[in-house]
């Protein structure tokens, strides 16, 4: 959450000339709502659905630079799928994870305490987030433009 994967995927999807897409835009546009919405009136049990669904119509259908939500792969699916191709984890500490995000926030995983939610989240997460990445870029103290080079440096990929 944070971590600039919407901006830093749209300057990849720009600098290598092919199109940009987000899941987490896709789930919103299909249910006409924000994600915090579907949180808080359906729970994140029907909102880790719709993001299995919009991860794996993206996998089938997209060929440029596709953004998956932070708990994408919380899913054995969504991992296994995720296996032979490029994928990047964008990491960040707890301090520029409050600096960027917020301790007052709409996002429904860190409405009490956001620092230690965000804690708890990362140490739940991190070790899928290696699992299915060929590379850890880290975003700390960089800007979105730093970052997709770094992005590129790491999958050793020329832009267009």
């Amino acid at each position: 959450m944070g971590v600039g994967k919407s901006t830093v995927g749209a300057l990849l999807a720009e600098r290598l000339g092919v199109a940009y897409r987000d899941t987490d835009a896709d789930i919103v546009e299909a249910e006409g709502r924000p994600i915090a919405e579907i949180f808080v009136d359906e729970g994140e049990a029907r909102f880790r659905e719709l993001e299995r669904e919009a991860v794996k119509a993206a996998l089938a259908g997209h060929t440029g630079v596709l953004a998956l939500g932070g708990g994408a792969v919380l899913d054995d699916g969504t991992r296994a799928a995720l296996a032979g191709l490029p994928v990047v984890y964008l990491s960040m500490n707890v301090t520029e994870a409050i600096k960027r995000v917020g301790l007052n926030t709409a996002r429904p995983l860190l409405a009490v305490n956001p620092r230690q939610q965000w804690k708890q989240l990362m140490e739940a997460r991190r070790h899928l987030y290696a699992e299915v990445a060929d590379a850890v870029v880290e975003t700390d103290d960089r800007t979105p433009e730093e970052v997709a080079q770094a992005v590129l440096d790491a999958l050793e990929v020329k832009e267009a």
